[in-house]
C-alpha cells in the first residue's frame, strides 16, 4: 500500500511544476557544454571548416533539447509502471509499452551521440574526426523505423487513455520539459502528443545537417566519405517511411463517429469561371475540402475560407471518353514563361549582388517582393495538365498541374481511401467552419513551392546538365508496351524533359537509353513508367489526348553532395511494386563551358568550323545540313524537338559516323530516332573549340543586346554578324532560317521562337572560359544576367526579317568602327 502511494504522489508531483528528476531516470546532458548558435555562414570556401563548426554547434544545441524532450517523455514511465501493479493502475503494462515504445532506446542512442560528440566540438580542431558519429547514428535507424511501424497505435492508445482516465489525461497534456542550460526558461509545458511526434521530426533534422555538413567538408577530409554514406541510409529511410507516416489529425469526428485524419494537401490552381486561382485543397478520410486563405490584418491569426467541399463517397473520376469538354483554357505562350523564367533569375542575381555587396535590407526587401509576384504569376500560369473531380450529384471541379505525377498522386491518395466503407453526408455549417478552421493548425504545406519563400541557407539546387541511363523495369504482372519518362523541377514547378521508346509487348522492357537533362536549380528527378495507350476512342475531352496509364511512380532527391560527377552512379527506383533500374551523373554548366579541341582533325567534332568547311570545300558543315534536312523531312511537327532529349547512345553512335566520315551515315540518319539527329546537331555546336559567334565578339553582342535605341541595336547588330569568319556567319544565317521553319509549327510542336532561343542561345554564344570564371562563382547567378542576354541576342536575329549573307556584306552603310 505504502508502494502504491508513493507511486501515486510521484505522479502528482509531475503535474506541479517539479524540475528533479527521481534517481534512475535518464539525466540530461553533462555539465559545460556550451556552444554556439547556429547562424548563416559566409560561403567563403576558406571558411569551410569554421562553418563545419557552426553546423556541428547549432545541431548539438538541438540535439540537447531533443534529448531533454525525450526525457521528459519517459519521466512518468516509471511511476506510471509502478502503479501498474497496484490496485489503482492508472495505465495497464500493456499500454504503458504501447505509448512508451522504444523511446528509452532513442533516448539511448542520443545520449550517447551526443556525450561522444560534445567534447569534440568544445575542443575544436580543424582536423578533428567525428564522421563515424554520424555513420554509427545512422545505422542506428532501425529502431526509429520500429517507433515509425508503432506510431499511430501509440498515438490513438494514449488518446483513449486520457479520455477514460483524469489523472492521466492532466500528465498528457503538460509534461515539463528542461530549457537548455544557458537558457532563461527553466521549463516548458508540452502535450504527450507534441512529444511523440518529436523521434519522427528528428531523422529530418538529421538528414538536414548531415547535407550542411557535407557541403562545408572537403572532399579529401576523412569525413566525407563517411558523412556520405550515413546521408545516404538517412534518406533511404525517409523514402521508405514517408508513406507510412500520417501523424496528423483533427478534433473532427466522421459521420461514422471516427477521428477525420488530414491525408494530404498541397496548393493546386483551380480553373474557376474561366480564371486560375490558387487554392489550397486538403484531402481528409472522407472529405476533399478546397479552401483560400482569407486576407487578414498583419499580425493577425490566418485562416481558411470554405470554397467547396466534395465527400468522398460522392466522389468520382470520370472515363475520359465520359467527362464533359473542358472549358476554354487560357494558355500563356511558352515564350512568355521563358520570358518570366529570365526575369526572375536576373532578379535573383540582384539579390545576390546586394547581399554580396552588404545592400540595403529594404533594397532586398523590395526586390524579394518583385521576385515573389513573378514567381506566383508563373505559378499560376504554367500548369495545363486537367484533373477534374466530379461530385456525382452534379457539379465538377477542374484543376490545372503541372506534372503527370501530381495528378497520378492525388487521384491515388484519393482512390485508395474510397476502398473503406464510406458514407455519404453532408456538413452543417457549424462542422464546416470547425473542418475548415482546423486546416491552419494540421496542413503539412505551409507556403506556396516559390523559391522566394526558401531560406538563404537551403540549397540553390543544381545547374548544369544530368545525364540519366534508363536501363530496364521488372515486376509487371502482364505483358504490356511499355515507356518511361523523365520529370525535373524547374521554378517551383516540375517539367517533362525525356522519354523512352515504347517497348513493346514485354514484362520485362530493357531500354538502356541515356539521356541529358539540362537542370536549372533542380532538386529531384522523377521517374513515370507508362502502359502506352492506342485506342483513338480513349480521348481526354479536357485536352484531346490520348490517355496513357501510370503504372509507376517514384523520386529521387538531386543532392548536390550526392550525386555523382564523373563516375556512373546505379540505383534503384521502386514503384507500386515495379523496380526501374537507372543510372545517373551531373556534369556543373562550368565543366559543360570547357570546350575541347579534338585531338582528332580529321573529324568534324571539336574541329574549328573553317577547318571543317575548307576539307569539305562546302559553305555550311555536311553534318549540320544533314541533321537539318532530316529534322525537317520528319521532325517538324515532333512536339518539344530540339527540347526533349534524344538517346545519348544514339548521339553518340551518331557523332562517331560523323567524325569517321562514315559511307553509311545516311542510312543510320533515316533509322533513328528524330530527338537523336536533334541532339547531334545541339551536340555539334555545343563541342566547337569556339562558340559559334565566337569568343571575340562575345562582349560586342552581350553590349549591342543591351542597347535600348532600336536603331542603334540594328546597326550594331548588323554589324556584329558582318564582323564574323565567312563560315561561322553563313552556319548561323542557315540554321536562323531552319529554327525559323520549325516555329511555324509552333501549333503542333510547341516550339516557339523563344523556346528555340532558350534551347541554342548558349549554345552558340557563350563567354570564353577566361570571361567565365568570374561568372561561375553562384550556383544561382548561373541561369541568369549571361544566360538571358544569350537568349536575347539569338532571339533578336530569329525575329528579325531574312538576312541575306550577300546583302548583309554589301550593306556597310554608317560603320566605321571596328569591333
Amino acid at each position: 500500500m505504502e508502494e502504491e502511494e508513493e507511486a501515486i504522489g510521484y505522479l502528482d508531483k509531475i503535474l506541479e511544476d517539479e524540475e528533479d528528476s527521481e534517481p534512475g531516470t535518464p539525466t540530461s546532458p553533462g555539465p559545460g557544454c556550451t556552444f554556439l548558435a547556429s547562424k548563416k555562414g559566409e560561403r567563403d570556401a576558406g571558411k569551410g571548416l569554421e562553418m563545419r563548426k557552426l553546423v556541428l554547434s547549432g545541431f548539438l544545441a538541438s540535439e540537447e533539447i531533443y534529448i531533454n524532450q525525450l526525457e521528459a517523455l519517459l519521466l512518468p514511465m516509471k511511476p506510471l509502471k509502478a502503479t501498474a501493479t497496484t490496485s489503482q493502475p492508472v495505465l495497464t503494462i500493456q499500454q504503458i509499452e504501447t505509448i512508451f515504445y522504444k523511446i528509452q532506446d532513442i533516448y539511448e542512442i542520443h545520449k550517447e551521440f551526443y556525450d561522444s560528440l560534445c567534447p569534440k566540438v568544445q575542443q575544436w580542431e580543424s582536423k578533428v574526426a567525428l564522421g563515424h558519429l554520424f555513420q554509427k547514428l545512422a545505422s542506428q535507424l532501425g529502431v526509429y523505423k520500429a517507433f515509425v511501424d508503432n506510431y499511430k497505435v501509440a498515438l490513438e492508445t494514449a488518446e483513449k487513455c486520457s479520455q477514460s482516465n483524469n489523472q492521466f489525461q492532466k500528465i498528457s497534456e503538460e509534461l515539463k520539459v528542461k530549457g537548455p542550460k544557458d537558457s532563461k526558461e527553466s521549463h516548458t509545458s508540452v502535450t504527450m502528443e507534441a512529444l511523440l511526434y518529436k523521434p519522427i521530426d528528428r531523422v529530418t533534422r538529421s538528414t538536414l545537417v548531415l547535407h550542411d555538413l557535407l557541403k562545408h567538408t572537403p572532399a579529401d577530409h576523412p569525413d566525407y566519405p563517411l558523412l556520405q554514406d550515413a546521408l545516404r541510409i538517412s534518406q533511404n529511410f525517409l523514402s521508405s517511411i514517408n508513406e507510412d507516416i500520417d501523424p496528423r489529425r483533427t478534433a473532427v469526428t466522421t459521420p461514422k463517429g471516427e477521428t477525420r485524419q488530414l491525408v494530404k494537401d498541397g496548393f493546386l490552381v483551380e480553373l474557376s469561371e474561366g480564371s486560375r486561382k490558387l487554392r489550397h485543397v486538403f484531402l481528409f478520410t472522407d472529405v476533399v475540402l478546397c479552401a483560400k486563405l482569407k486576407k487578414t490584418a498583419v499580425g493577425k491569426h490566418q485562416q481558411y475560407d470554405c470554397k467547396w467541399y466534395v465527400p468522398l463517397a460522392d466522389l468520382v473520376f470520370l472515363a475520359p471518353e465520359e467527362s464533359e469538354p473542358c472549358p476554354q483554357v487560357h494558355t500563356i505562350p511558352d515564350h512568355e514563361l521563358e520570358d518570366m523564367k529570365m526575369k526572375i533569375s536576373a532578379i535573383k542575381s540582384e539579390v545576390q549582388k546586394e547581399k554580396a555587396g552588404k545592400g540595403q535590407s529594404r533594397a532586398i526587401e523590395r526586390l524579394k517582393k518583385k521576385m515573389f509576384e513573378n514567381e506566383f504569376w508563373l505559378l499560376l500560369n504554367s500548369p495545363t495538365i486537367p484533373f477534374r473531380i466530379h461530385n456525382r450529384n452534379g457539379k465538377s471541379y477542374l484543376f490545372l498541374l503541372s506534372s503527370d505525377y501530381e495528378r497520378s498522386e492525388w487521384r491515388e491518395a484519393i482512390q485508395k481511401l474510397q476502398k473503406k466503407d464510406l458514407q455519404a453526408f453532408v456538413l452543417s455549417s457549424v462542422e464546416l467552419q470547425v473542418l475548415t478552421g482546423s486546416c491552419f493548425k494540421l496542413r503539412t504545406v505551409h507556403n506556396i513551392p516559390v523559391t522566394s519563400n526558401k531560406d538563404d541557407d537551403e540549397s540553390p539546387g543544381l545547374y548544369g546538365f544530368l545525364h540519366v541511363i534508363v536501363h530496364s523495369a521488372k515486376g509487371f504482372k502482364q505483358s504490356a508496351n511499355l515507356y518511361c519518362t523523365l520529370e525535373v523541377d524547374s521554378f517551383g514547378y516540375f517539367v517533362s524533359k525525356a522519354k523512352t521508346r515504347v517497348f513493346r509487348d514485354t514484362t520485362e522492357p530493357q531500354w538502356n537509353e541515356e539521356f541529358e537533362i539540362e537542370l536549372e536549380g533542380s532538386q529531384s528527378l522523377r521517374v513515370l513508367c507508362y502502359e502506352k495507350c492506342y485506342d483513338k476512342t480513349k480521348l481526354n475531352k479536357d485536352n484531346n489526348e490520348i490517355v496513357d496509364k501510370i503504372m509507376g511512380k517514384g523520386q529521387v532527391q538531386l543532392d548536390p553532395q550526392a550525386v555523382p560527377t564523373k563516375n556512373w552512379h546505379m540505383d534503384v527506383i521502386e514503384m507500386n511494386g515495379i523496380k526501374v533500374e537507372f543510372s545517373m551523373k551531373f556534369t556543373s554548366r562550368d565543366m559543360s563551358l570547357k570546350r575541347t579541341p579534338s585531338k582528332k582533325q580529321t573529324g568534324v567534332f571539336g574541329v574549328k568550323i573553317s577547318v571543317v568547311t575548307k576539307r569539305e570545300r562546302s559553305k555550311v558543315p555536311y553534318i549540320v545540313r544533314q541533321c537539318v534536312e532530316e529534322v525537317e523531312k520528319r521532325g517538324i511537327e515532333e512536339v518539344g524537338i530540339y527540347r526533349i532529349s534524344g538517346v545519348a547512345t544514339d548521339i553518340q553512335a551518331l557523332k562517331a559516323a560523323f567524325d569517321a566520315n562514315n559511307k553509311d551515315v545516311l542510312v543510320m540518319l533515316s533509322d533513328m530516332d528524330i530527338n537523336a539527329i536533334a541532339g547531334t546537331l545541339k551536340l555539334y555546336f555545343r563541342e566547337l573549340p569556339e562558340p559559334l559567334l565566337t569568343d571575340r565578339l562575345y562582349p560586342a553582342f552581350m553590349e549591342g543586346i543591351a542597347l535600348s535605341d532600336p536603331a542603334a541595336k540594328e546597326n550594331c547588330m548588323m554589324h556584329l554578324l558582318r564582323s564574323l569568319p565567312d563560315p561561322n556567319l553563313i552556319t548561323f544565317l542557315f540554321l536562323l532560317e531552319h529554327l525559323k521553319r520549325v516555329a511555324e509549327k509552333e501549333p503542333i510542336n510547341k516550339m516557339s521562337l523563344h523556346n528555340l532561343a532558350t534551347v541554342f542561345g548558349p549554345t552558340l554564344l557563350r563567354p570564353s572560359e577566361v570571361e567565365s570564371k568570374g561568372h561561375l562563382t553562384l550556383a544561382s547567378d548561373i541561369w541568369s544576367h549571361d544566360v538571358m542576354a544569350q537568349v536575347q541576342v539569338l532571339l533578336y536575329y530569329l525575329q528579325h526579317p531574312p538576312i541575306s549573307f550577300a546583302e548583309l556584306k554589301r550593306n556597310t552603310l554608317y560603320f566605321s568602327t571596328d569591333v
